[in-house]
């Protein structure tokens, strides 16, 4: 087994929930999942840049966007091909154009969704 570490923005809506369906369904426990925001959270580098972009280290090296997200995804069965698929340069850096397209839009759809998240507490 390898060993996974995943940092994550506990303080993103969108982070906190593909964090939880990660949760669930890495059933052996493969991950360990640590929230950067957490002020006792360990950080091998700067804590803003581990914001910045998704990071995970998979057996001693350091990952981030695409390439961490494949990491998480080889450790989970069900999207373990997913990322065996993303070991290929060509896939690996089309998901990472996808993940730089995403990180443009991500402060609009984490707005949304406090926003959302808000009007669904104030009811």
């Amino acid at each position: 087994m390898t060993d996974l570490v995943v940092w994550h923005d506990g303080d993103c809506p969108l982070c906190r929930r593909e964090i939880a369906l990660m949760r669930r369904l890495d059933r052996r426990g493969a991950i360990t999942f640590v929230d950067a925001t957490d002020p006792d959270a360990t950080c091998p580098i700067d804590r803003r840049d581990l914001l910045a972009r998704f990071h995970a280290r998979e057996d001693g090296t350091m990952l981030s966007g695409a390439a961490a997200f494949a990491a998480m995804w080889r450790a989970i069965p069900m999207l373990r091909p997913l990322g065996l698929l993303a070991r290929n340069g060509t896939a690996l850096r089309l998901l990472e154009r996808a993940y730089l397209g995403f990180l443009v839009v991500r402060p609009r759809l984490q707005a949304a969704l406090r926003g959302r998240q808000a009007g669904e507490r104030g009811r």
